[in-house]
């Protein structure tokens, strides 16, 4: 059963949702209630993830590694 449910935003806001609801061909309410479902299941499982991003989990496990670190390391990568 749908019921209505009634949202006050920032008129920009709502302008963007619709615009990204047209983008992705859905509404504004569907985009919505997706997002209160996956809220709602939690974290992604494994086999939901991209087998790239898949691939990356535990990579840096057991390792110390600081944010300053590896912001030295982006700089370094793409300077």
């Amino acid at each position: 059963m749908n019921t209505k449910l009634t949202l006050r935003m920032d008129t920009e806001l709502i302008r963007t949702a619709k615009e990204e609801a047209g983008r992705r061909g859905k509404s504004v309410s569907k985009i919505v209630g997706e997002f209160f479902d996956s809220l709602a299941s939690g974290r992604r499982t494994e086999q939901e993830l991209p087998p790239v991003t898949k691939s990356l989990i535990g990579i840096l496990k057991d390792r110390d590694i600081t944010e300053s670190e590896y912001r030295k390391h982006l700089r370094e990568k793409y300077s």
